[in-house]
């Protein structure tokens, strides 16, 4: 995959470098600052943008501005964004522009290298990675009364790993259930939620990231 960089801690830029290309991927592009990153998105388009929320000159969102300014030129670009915290502004706000291709992890999560590399190539290929500290955030907004009170335990537990873009046979394995358990599950998730039955392809972590950031 060709990548582009945005980070400004300089430890974690050359690092994340280092860890791509010894993964067989291709850095053609690094950044540092806010205002360098969307020239160089545009530049090289890349198969998926690794991005922090937060860089300079004012370390507020000008990577997040960047990302979505970027995906309003070239729709579906895939971005993974890193942050230092839970930010749920933030990840709702990269969220309302459609869920196809984005990612949002926590930077801690660049260390568990598998993860970080899975969730990458699951953005890349179109796909969602949320860290499951942000769906949980996201979660617990439908909390008070609405239909997802009406969830069982083990439908939210579904729910949530959906949201984080697992397939089947992941939910089926963490949960230690069978893979036609996960689809009754998520078939009930649906229909409380008034959601269209299918669990194939992308179109159920969409349908469920909507529901969340409504």
């Amino acid at each position: 995959m060709r990548v582009v960089i945005a980070e400004d801690n300089a430890l974690l830029r050359e690092g994340l470098v280092l860890l791509l290309t010894s993964a067989g991927h291709e850095v053609v592009g690094v950044a540092s600052s806010g205002p360098e990153v969307l020239p160089l998105l545009l530049e090289h388009e890349p198969d998926v943008a690794v991005l922090d929320v937060r860089l300079p000159p004012g370390l507020r969102d000008e990577g997040l501005r960047a990302a979505l300014a970027a995906r309003e030129k070239h729709p579906g670009l895939p971005v993974l964004v890193l942050s230092q915290y839970v930010e749920e502004t933030y990840a709702a706000e990269l969220l309302g522009g459609g869920a196809h291709g984005v990612g949002y992890l926590l930077k801690d999560r660049v260390g568990r290298v598998d993860e970080f590399l899975a969730a990458l190539e699951r953005v890349a290929s179109g796909g969602t990675a949320l860290d499951p500290e942000v769906v949980t955030e996201l979660m617990s907004k439908g909390r008070g009364g609405g239909p997802l009170e009406t969830l069982t335990p083990r439908e939210r537990e579904v729910l949530q790993l959906m949201a984080e873009g697992r397939d089947n046979a992941t939910i089926a394995t963490t949960l230690v259930i069978t893979e036609r358990s996960v689809h009754k599950h998520i078939g009930n998730v649906f229909a409380k939620l008034g959601l269209p039955q299918s669990d194939s392809g992308h179109r159920r972590v969409l349908a469920v990231l909507a529901y969340l950031n409504s």
